[in-house]
Parts: C-alpha cells; structure tokens; sequence
C-alpha cells in the first residue's frame, strides 16, 4: 500500500512540473506589459517631441511677424502723426499768410487812396502857385515897363499911398485886370506882418521923401512874394517828389510781400495736398496691417491655447502611463513577496517533500550540483558578483536542505526567480533611465541643431544685409559723384551757351546791317544803270562785274546769316534738350540717392538688431551646450554602453531560466531515484 502512495505522489509531482506556473505566467504577463507601456511611451515621446518643434517653429513665426508688424504699426502710426502735424503747421503757415496778404493788400489800398489824395492835394496847390507865380511875374513885368516909360501913370504910382492905390492905378491904366489887382492885394495882405499893416493904416499916407522911389519898393515887394512863391512850388514839387518816390517803394514792398506770399501759399497748398495723400495712404497700410496683426496675435493665442492642451494632455498621458507603470511594479512586488510561500505550496514540490523527506532521506543529491555549477560557469562568464553569491547561496540550500525537512529545490528556485525580478527590476530602471537620456539627449541635441540654425541664419542675413549696405553706400557715393560732374558738365553748358548767345546776339546786327547795305548797294546800282537817259557813256560793263559780285556777297551773306540763325536755334535747341535730360537725370539720381540712403541706414538697423538676435541666441545656445555636457556625463556610458548591458542582463535572465529548467531536471531525477528505490522496497 505503501508503495501505491509514493508512485502517486512522484506521478503527481512529475505532472505538475511538466504544467507551468501561473504566478509566473502572471508576472511574464505583467513584464510584458511593461515593455508595452514604456514603448507607447516613447511613440508617445517621439509624437510630442515633433509637436512641440512645430509648435516652437510656427510661435517663432509668428512671434517675428508680430514684432513686425507692430514695428510696421509704429512706423505708420509715427508717420501719420508726422504728417498730420506737418498739416497742421501748414494750415497754421496758410493762416498766417492769408492774414499776411490780407493785410498787405489793405495796407496797399491804403497807401494807393492816400497816395491819390496827396496827387490830388499837390495838383491843386501846383495849380494855385502856378497861377500866382504867372500873375507876380506879370505885374512885375508891367511896373518895369511902367517904369521904364515914366508917364502920367509912373507920376501916379509914386504918389499913391500904398500898394492897394498903386494897383488900382494900375488897373485904371488898363495896364492889370481887376482879377489881377485883387489877387495881388490879398496874395500882400496875407504876407504882410499884421501890427505892420495896422501901423500903416493908422499913420496915414507918408509924405512924399517916404514915396520917393516906391515903385522900385512895389516890384521889391512883388519879388518876394514872387520868390516865396517859387520856393512854395519847389518845395510843394520836391515833397511830392519824395511822396511819390516813398509810395513807389512802399507799393513795391507790399506787392512783393504779396507776390512772394501767395507763392508761400501755393507751396504751402501742395505741400498740405501731399501729406493729406501720406496720411491717407498711411492710414490704409495702417488698417491692413493692424488687422494683419491682430490675426497674427490671435493665431498665436491659438497656437498657444493649442500648444498647451497638447502639453497637458502629454503631461497627463506621460503621468497616467507612470501610475500604471508603478502599479504594474508594485503588483509584480507584491506577487513576488506575497506569493512565495503559496506558489511553493500550490505548484512547487512541496506537495511531495513530505513523502520525499520520508521516502528518500539517504537519498544522494550529488547531481543537484550540476545547477549549482551552472550558475558558476555563468558568473564566471560575465563577471557578475550577484551570480556568483547566487551560485553560492543554491550550494547551501542544496546541501542544507535536505537535512533541515526542506526542500531544497523551491528554495533555489525562490533565489532564482528572485534574481530574475531584481534583474527584471534593473532592466525596467535602466530601460527608464535610457528613455530620458535619449529623450534628453534628442531634445538637447534638436534645441543645439535648432539654435546653430539660427546662429546660422542670422548670420548668413546679416552678412546678406551688410552686404547690400555696403553695396548701397558704394552705389550713393557713386550717384553722388555722378551728380556733381552732371553738375560740373551743365555749368559748362551754361557757360558755353551765354558765350554763344553773346556772340551770336553781337554778330547777328552786323550781319544783317552788311546785308541791308549789300542790298541797298545793289539797288542803288540797279535803279541807276536801268535809266535810259543818262548823259554820259556809263560804265554799265564794270558795273555789271560789281553788281554780279554784290550779288555773289548778297547770296554768301544771306547764306551766312540763314546758317547763324540756323546754329544758333539749333544750339539753343540742344542745350534746352540737353539741360532737360541732365535736370531728369539730377532728379533721378537725387532720388536714387535719396531711397538707396534710406534703404542702408534700415539695413543698417537691421543689422544691429539681427547681431544682438544672434546674441540672445548665442547665449542660449551656449546655455543648452552646458546642459548638454551635464547629461553626457549622466547618460554617455565610459566602460559600458546601455546596448551591452541589455544583452549581458538578457543573457544572464536566460541562464537564470536555464538553471530553473535544470533544476525541473533534477526534480524528476530525484522522482525517477525514488520510484527505483520503490520499486526495490516492494
């Protein structure tokens, strides 16, 4: 009966160790996984890594054509504000002119009444001196006759009283009219000192030794008055004189403040009529380029909100994948430290120890050995202090084992399945380790392509633009040496021309006057010797011979004159054209100059802001080379590289697995001996 049982229990013991060990399909099952994750993990990686370059990439982009267009924004918004004061000022300048002209004009309607009222004034007064002046010097004249006469009206004006009687004695001689003679007195009366003539009318006539001579007194008198008279129209004459001179000046003053005024107003015009066309022509660039940048900003936001939904739901994968990672480790540890003892109980051989205990207690486990000395041979192999522990550990429980009531098989099987998870453990911390230096190192190595490229870009656009800078001054001072020998050259026109013009306007008069006189020499000859009733034998032979050569002359001076006239209109026709393409060509040039100045003073911007760019970016770059070296030191293996230690630690699982499976070998040995010892106790 006895003998049934062991068979039964080694027959058992055989079955189960040809049926595999669900703990351990179980914990295969969960490396698996594992491996599955961190692959999903690094396809995962590998996705967001190209997502966040295009999402750098496209926020350069956009960050570059944003500070462009705000830099475009400033520039127009600055423009308009420049034109728009421009206008201002304009209008303040058309303003001040308009008063300006204005006042000018009433000034100048002003002076013109004034001016005619004092034409009018001095008209009047040259008039009335005119007059009295002829009357003075006709009176005088007819006292000297008088005089020189000496009759019964001399006698009379000796003995008249004053010159009242002595004009109308005069009057009575028929010698002055009435008009006259009243004239005369009041022209007295009004000249005469007014206690004088009072003195004289109280004293009564004189006598006749105070007469004596008084009409030698009267033309006195008339004299005087005759020259204050003169002097009277001369000064009246210079004053109006120096009126009219004062107006004439005054009136060109203001007609030029005028002239010059309106012209101001003119320009002023155009200049206002071409910055309203700026400004407006600013304002429309300024409202597509601000709508442009205001895309720009949302597109960026956009790409901003998209970025860091995509971020987070990495972040949140890459986290989540963690947790599951951890949850996987921590259920393999759990089973490998929780289940030993069960899965010894369940599927081990513990089921037979008890019997093999009692059955085969001076069993010879020699052969057990051979697993022992595997395991030898393996950390020999590779230089593995933990194999060779292992080894070391498996002789002990083989050989102490078996004396303790153990079994000794489990115990080495627990060892090796326990190096086994510590090696699995390694390679997951390891393969973890190598996913972030590779990421790193990926990422590390992009950003130092990413930022050489765009050390090298700038560079490559400032060289571009320093080029084309140089280029543009080289081309300036070219033009501008070009512009002054245009301008050399048509000061030399000019001056050829005025040489020409005066020589030709000096000789043009004496060709025509010599063929005038040809001419007139011709006809002269002509009309004589074509009389037929001359009285002598003409020589109308040898005049014939002159008048042909004057004809010869007529026809070369004709000829002459026809070629001056003909080189002159021709020379002031060419330097007319001439001064015409050379003032295009100043014009061109100046303006060459002009926007070939502006455009290498912006390149010229531009290169000192791309320099400091490349700067900034120098300076990041230098900082991602710094990291980089920190993560070579972490992650760049010296004695060992990742790829060796997966294929040592591969080779080592398989060798730990193989010692599992020799051991089932030594399990069946051992059932195979005791159904022999059985079989030899029946």
């Amino acid at each position: 009966m006895k003998g049934v049982f062991a068979i039964f229990a080694l027959c058992l013991a055989a079955a189960h160790a040809e049926t595999a060990n669900p703990i351990e399909k179980v914990l295969q099952l969960l490396s698996d996984l594992q491996a599955k994750i961190l692959k999903e993990g690094d396809a995962a990686q590998k996705v967001y890594d190209e997502f966040a370059e295009m999402c750098d990439d496209r926020s350069k982009e956009l960050g570059f054509e944003i500070k462009t267009g705000k830099a475009e924004v400033a520039d127009l918004e600055a423009t308009i504000d420049k034109e728009t004061a421009d206008m201002d000022a304009l209008a303040s300048r058309m303003e001040e002119l308009s008063a300006t002209i204005a006042t000018d004009e009433a000034d100048l309607k002003a002076a013109t009444e004034i001016r005619a009222k004092e034409q009018a004034d001095f008209a009047t007064e040259e008039a009335e001196l005119t007059e009295v002046i002829d009357t003075l010097e006709r009176a005088i004249a007819i006292l000297e006759r008088e005089m020189q006469k000496g009759g019964a009206s001399m006698m009379q004006l000796q003995n008249a009283g004053s010159l009242a009687q002595a004009l109308d004695i005069m009057v009575k001689a028929s010698a002055f009219s009435t008009a006259d003679a009243s004239r005369l007195t009041a022209l007295v009366q009004s000249s005469q000192d007014p206690d004088e003539a009072e003195e004289e009318a109280s004293a009564g006539a004189p006598d006749a030794a105070v007469y004596k001579g008084h009409s030698g007194g009267i033309i006195e008198t008339l004299q005087g008055l005759l020259d204050k008279a003169q002097g009277q129209l001369n000064d009246a004459r210079h004053a109006e004189t120096t009126s009219l001179h004062n107006f004439e000046l005054l009136k060109q003053s203001l007609e030029d403040g005028i002239k010059f005024a309106n012209k101001d107003m003119e320009e002023a015009k155009t200049k206002s009529a071409a910055c309203g066309e700026a400004k407006a022509s600013a304002e429309g660039d300024l409202a597509v380029t601000s709508k442009d940048l205001a895309a720009d900003v949302k597109s960026l936001a956009d790409l901003h909100h998209e970025c860091m939904t995509g971020a987070n739901e990495f972040e949140e994968g890459t986290k989540s994948r963690g947790e599951e990672l951890a949850a996987i480790a921590e259920a393999k540890k759990v089973i490998s430290e929780a289940t030993g003892g069960a899965e010894k109980l369940t599927y081990g051989l513990d089921q037979v120890s008890f019997l093999q205990t009692k059955m085969f207690a001076g069993l010879d486990l020699a052969n057990s050995n051979a697993a022992v000395r595997f395991m030898r041979d393996l950390a020999r192999k590779h230089s593995d202090p933990a194999l060779t522990q292992l080894a070391s550990r498996m002789a002990s429980a083989i050989r102490f084992g078996a004396s303790d009531g153990e079994d000794p098989f489990a115990k080495v099987k627990g060892l090796i399945s326990d190096m086994i998870e510590r090696l699995q453990a390694d390679a997951a911390a390891d393969a973890s380790h190598k996913a972030f230096c590779d990421k790193e190192m990926s990422e590390t190595n992009a950003k130092k392509a990413e930022k050489d490229s765009e050390i090298a870009k700038l560079t490559t656009k400032i060289n571009q633009m320093s080029a084309r800078s140089a280029q543009l001054k080289e081309e300036v001072a070219t033009l501008q040496k070009e512009l002054a020998e245009l301008a050399k050259v048509q000061a030399e026109m000019d001056k050829l021309r005025q040489e020409e013009k005066a020589a030709y306007d000096a000789n043009r008069p004496e060709m025509e006057q010599g063929l005038e006189g040809v001419k007139m020499a011709l006809q002269i000859l002509r009309d004589y010797y074509a009389k037929d009733d001359k009285k002598h034998e003409a020589a109308e032979g040898a005049a014939g011979g002159i008048v042909g050569l004057l004809e010869v002359v007529e026809s070369d001076l004709s000829k002459g004159l026809a070629e001056m006239i003909a080189t002159e209109e021709a020379a002031a026709a060419e330097y007319d054209k001439q001064s015409k393409e050379n003032a295009i060509t100043k014009t061109t040039k100046e303006q060459d100059v002009k926007y070939k100045t502006e455009e290498f003073t912006r390149l010229d911007k531009s290169v000192a802001d791309a320099t400091s760019d490349r700067e900034g970016v120098q300076t990041e770059l230098d900082a991602v080379l710094e990291y980089l070296e920190k993560l070579k030191e972490q992650c760049v293996a010296k004695a060992e590289t990742y790829e060796e230690r997966v294929r040592r630690r591969e080779a080592e699982l398989a060798g730990l697995r193989e010692a599992l499976q020799i051991l089932g070998g030594e399990a069946v040995l051992l059932q195979k001996s005791a159904k022999h010892a059985l079989r030899g106790f029946a």
